[in-house]
């Protein structure tokens, strides 16, 4: 009964260990002699060479669109409740407006209530609403982190194989993004991240619109209108400052064709852009409405009928790329700030090859040395923690490449690493057993009982280092991260091989170990019976 159940515990931990074998040396495989099908590994900037960006961001910006959002919110507010204002205008970073009733001051002193983060100066029924300094705060610090969350959006969506966007310092971000070779690649990057993709859909003046031509944006202002101009023809448009609404109510936005075959951006908008935008088009029939993209008019069509359903579309002559680079930055949001590069630099391939050539010769020598010294000092028991190690190391770039996971310099340090932690597990289990038969035990009991004293040591090791790894994966950029993947992994993967995997291998191999050869297999010498 014993005998059986021992050869069961031999059966599934020699099983999961040539499962883990198999499993490392198919998944790897394709990384590593370059096959065209299977999971590979993503070679970080670092390594195959790509695009490093440093951008700033205009805060102050930010502030200025969130006013003229205030403004927009409170107009809709004031006539969804049937106020009566005037000299409704956006003047100076102030939202500024004359109740004509003053029956109406208790409702608009209820509905700016409700608004936070900002102060409200009344002169009589005239009303002056500004930002707080403290709110002005807060949306620069919202806008830089809105940008990152921004800008990673869009490169996942492009397409792009595991891109680092961090914050770094106050007010800048890095950007790298690996296998970025050509100036055409490195154009439409940097353009997918700049644009603004702030979608507002903007009244058209009909009363002064024909002299718009003759107008100066001074003029403009006096009536509340901004002039901008046609994305495709740069024809004019007098249109008003404050927005019926914007992007921030968009959900959604795909490459479509019109019935020219002509590509379009159809958006959709959540339920209160929908309330919005139908309410305006139901009051507007026969009036004109501009689909602005970043301050440039893309269309201006005549409000036929009620528009219902919360959805519209971009049209201006997009080309297929054009178009489908517009919707991933729309569907990933507007950038509340723009963005601007301070410094840009191209990472050239061969500066990677260098890096992984000598990252190569670092892992390949330190990896003979541990073998050499494992067999030399530890015998039979060397050569199995080596196999171990071998296992590991096939491990650490399957899961890798299993998960599409960036190998970068760090991460290839981080793999060196390993390979001295993942045999220390073997080398303290080697000793626990050496101590053993110096006590005398038989070598079955030096086995088991050697594996049970050294568990709880490794376990407590391996756990306080992956603690370790994990908060730096959390918290670390680009670099600290795949430091942090390649520890974790390993760690992982040294458990499964080391404990797990050379147990099963001994209790296969004990039988034929004999006292008086333990020299060859543990690299000790014994005199003397077991006990």
């Amino acid at each position: 009964m014993w005998q059986e159940r021992s050869r069961m515990k031999i059966n599934y931990r020699v099983v999961i260990f040539i499962a883990a074998a198999i499993f490392g040396l198919a998944l790897s495989a394709p990384s590593l002699l370059q096959l065209e099908k299977g999971p590979k590994i993503t070679l970080g900037l670092d390594l195959q060479g790509g695009l490093h960006m440093l951008l700033g961001v205009d805060t102050d910006e930010a502030i200025r669109s969130k006013v003229k959002s205030l403004a927009s919110a409170i107009k809709y507010a004031a006539e969804d409740e049937d106020l009566i204002i005037d000299e409704f205008r956006v003047k100076n970073g102030k939202v500024e407006f004359e109740l004509l009733d003053r029956d109406d001051m208790p409702k608009m002193d209820e509905i700016l209530e409700k608004i936070e983060g900002i102060s409200v100066v009344k002169n009589g029924l005239k009303y002056s609403i500004s930002l707080t300094p403290e709110e002005k705060e807060s949306i620069k610090m919202y806008a830089i982190t809105q940008a990152v969350d921004t800008i990673r959006n869009r490169l996942d969506q492009f397409g792009l194989a595991e891109p680092t966007v961090a914050k770094q310092g106050k007010e800048k971000i890095l950007v790298e993004v690996p296998g970025i070779k050509t100036p055409e690649q490195e154009q439409r990057i940097r353009e997918l991240i700049a644009k603004a993709a702030h979608l507002q859909l903007m009244a058209i003046d009909e009363e002064r619109a024909a002299n718009v031509d003759r107008m100066t944006p001074a003029e403009a202002a006096k009536y509340g209108d901004v002039i901008l101009k046609g994305a495709q023809d740069g024809r004019k448009y007098l249109v008003k400052e404050i927005p019926i609404l914007d992007g921030s109510m968009l959900t959604d936005a795909r490459v479509g064709f019109d019935q020219n075959n002509q590509p379009v951006i159809n958006f959709s908008l959540n339920s209160q852009g929908a309330k919005i935008f139908g309410e305006f088009t139901g009051k507007n029939v026969g009036k004109r409405l501009a689909v602005v993209l970043d301050n440039k008019v893309y269309s201006a069509p005549v409000i036929r009928e009620r528009i219902g359903g919360g959805s519209g579309q971009i049209s201006g002559g997009f080309s297929v790329k054009e178009a489908h680079d517009v919707a991933i930055a729309l569907r990933s949001g507007a950038l509340l700030a723009p963005v601007f590069m301070e410094e840009k630099r191209s990472v050239g391939p061969s500066l990677g090859a260098d890096s992984i050539k000598a990252s190569m010769i670092a892992l390949i020598t330190g990896f003979i040395a541990v073998v050499f010294f494992m067999v030399f000092y530890y015998g039979v028991a060397g050569v199995i923690a080596d196999l171990a190690l071998i296992v590991n190391l096939f491990l650490i770039l399957a899961i890798m490449a299993l998960f599409g996971a960036t190998l970068t310099l760090p991460g290839m340090a981080g793999i060196v690493l390993t390979v001295g932690m993942a045999v220390d597990a073997n080398v303290i289990i080697s000793e626990r057993i050496r101590e053993l038969l110096y006590e005398g035990k038989s070598v079955a009991k030096a086995i088991e009982q050697g594996y049970a004293n050294a568990f709880s040591a490794i376990f407590d090791a391996n756990i306080t280092t992956l603690i370790a790894a994990v908060v730096l994966y959390a918290y670390g950029t680009g670099p600290i991260k795949g430091f942090a993947i390649t520890i974790s992994i390993g760690i992982l993967a040294s458990m499964l091989t080391a404990i797990l995997g050379t147990h099963g291998i001994w209790q296969i191999l004990e039988k034929r170990v004999e006292k008086k050869r333990l020299g060859f297999w543990f690299g000790v010498k014994l005199e003397g019976g077991s006990k």
